[in-house]
């Protein structure tokens, strides 16, 4: 039986390094307790953090840069290369910095560029982190974003009809098909994608990350706070936590299992 109406995937996005560009994805394998594959694989510290790589624990975003304070960030076009591990950063259609970020010389590259253009916004050094298969995301655990198109269209008549582009919430899953803040009432229950599924662990409270407009880099809505006003609280999607392997593709439909009879 299906608890409410069936969505469907419209976008899959990874964010390889923390900050920088999402990258489309036609399907993409989930694992247990697994984030999708190279999402928020490195980030960029922000000055010395302590972050070990060899015993990677989480940090909260303030020690990286991120969208929340430094929007110039969604001026640059990244692309990451799984096969060579290699990233390179475009702006406004030329190669600015590229690098192997598995090799020291390669981090350093891209740490170089940062330092010589974002020289007002550090705290410290810039230096490219990874911690083998350790996520830099915003919450503690593994997992995979996801956002409910009908939810973002809500948002745009709380801004009296301005276009929200909703890559500003950087999500890893759109889906369209569900009410508007369905998906906020699904906390504790499962979704399923063919074989995969997914358990709603936590809504995702709303920064003004999405106040930036992430393809001209300025910074203007008021996001957050126009839902505070209207809803009493910022969230806007949730993270899930994947429970069972299975690959997953744009076009995909998403149900929500009924929970079982004890």
């Amino acid at each position: 039986m299906i608890a409410s109406p069936i969505a469907e995937i419209t976008g899959l996005y990874r964010y390889p390094v923390k900050g920088l560009t999402p990258e489309p994805l036609p399907r993409v394998a989930l694992r247990v307790g697994q984030t999708l594959p190279a999402d928020r694989r490195y980030a960029i510290e922000n000055g010395p953090s302590g972050f070990d790589p060899q015993a990677p624990q989480w940090m909260p975003k303030s020690q990286f840069l991120m969208l929340m304070r430094n929007e110039r960030l969604a001026a640059l076009h990244s692309r990451f290369e799984d096969a060579t591990n290699l990233l390179t950063i475009r702006k406004d259609g030329q190669v600015v910095a590229s690098g192997d970020l598995e090799t020291a010389s390669g981090r350093a590259a891209i740490a170089s560029y940062f330092t010589g253009n974002f020289q007002s916004e550090l705290r410290g050094p810039p230096k490219v982190l990874s911690g083998r298969d350790h996520s830099f995301s915003d919450v503690a655990r593994k997992v995979v974003s996801i956002i409910n198109l009908g939810s973002v269209r809500a948002i745009e008549e709380m801004l009296g009809g301005a276009a929200v582009h909703p890559l500003r919430f950087r999500a890893n899953l759109y889906l369209q098909g569900w009410p508007a803040w369905h998906e906020l009432d699904l906390v504790g229950q499962t979704i399923a994608i063919g074989a995969a599924r997914l358990k709603i662990v936590k809504r995702i409270v709303r920064c003004a990350a999405t106040n930036v407009d992430p393809e001209t880099a300025m910074r203007d809505l008021e996001i957050p706070p126009t839902i505070m006003r209207h809803l009493g609280h910022m969230d806007c999607g949730v993270y899930g936590e994947v429970i069972a392997d299975g690959e997953i593709g744009v076009g995909d439909a998403v149900a929500v299992e009924e929970p079982k009879l004890v």
